[in-house]
């Protein structure tokens, strides 16, 4: 009996040190389980989340086993805190596109008065070869311009630029001034596009009638295989989205 009761003893001595160590190391939940993170498209390439952090609130801790892509929506200054390192201070602005390798668990926090939107993108198949982080302030990115027009005397145009390169996917960032139309694009391979500002936009197909895209900023859209034409811009407004293409 005494034996029992000092096993007993060492075992109630431990509990407050071990519900301490687990209280300090919490489970990260699945990316799915998130409250923040709401899905809204899923198939064999991409997985991609709305997020919305309320001002001065958090995300739980969560994991991210898949390579990913964020695109912020709005401007928000927001702490990362990447499970067993420091916290890093984020201060992003509208539209920025960043790829993160997976493999961790963090918390984002939103520092910011405002909600701290954005889109996450899960890839779903493995990143291949190097990620280029295109920056067209030191070196020369590939840019392809559109219909021009001016305003005022000032001449605009169509943009579209590259964001990040991988080997298996390309991230562009287009840019529409109002009434006028995109370059032609050519998709051999699905790809995802992200709206950034709010889009009315019609396609110009090669072959068959036009089409119309209306999204919402923050909404995203799944195009299929084999897609090619130009898009314009039937706003008062200029239109900006982000798309990832596979390879």
């Amino acid at each position: 009996m005494r034996m029992k009761s000092k096993i007993a003893c060492v075992l109630f001595l431990l509990l407050p040190g071990f519900l301490a160590g687990q209280m300090a190391n919490p489970a990260a939940v699945a990316i799915t389980s998130e409250p923040s993170h709401h899905l809204v498209l899923d198939n064999d390439k991409v997985r991609a989340f709305k997020v919305e952090v309320a001002p001065h609130a958090s995300t739980l801790l969560h994991q991210h086993d898949h390579d990913y892509l964020f695109i912020t929506l709005g401007e928000s200054q927001v702490s990362n805190e990447v499970r067993g390192k420091p916290p890093v201070t984020l201060q992003l602005k509208d539209g920025e596109t960043h790829f993160v390798k997976g493999g961790f668990a963090h918390v984002a926090r939103n520092l910011s008065d405002q909600p701290f939107r954005n889109v996450t993108i899960e890839l779903m198949q493995p990143t291949q070869g190097d990620v280029k982080v295109c920056d067209s302030a030191k070196e020369g990115c590939n840019v392809q311009f559109g219909q021009q027009g001016s305003i005022g005397g000032l001449v605009i145009c169509a943009m579209t630029k590259d964001l990040i390169i991988a080997g298996n996917f390309r991230v562009r960032e287009t840019t529409i001034p109002a009434s006028l139309s995109s370059a032609e694009q050519v998709h051999h391979n699905g790809y995802l596009l992200i709206a950034i500002s709010d889009l009315r936009l019609r396609s110009k197909p090669g072959k068959g009638g036009a089409s119309f895209l209306s999204k919402k900023a923050g909404d995203v859209d799944w195009a299929p295989d084999g897609s090619t034409g130009s898009l314009t811009n039937v706003t008062k407004t200029s239109a900006r989205f982000i798309t990832l293409e596979f390879e």
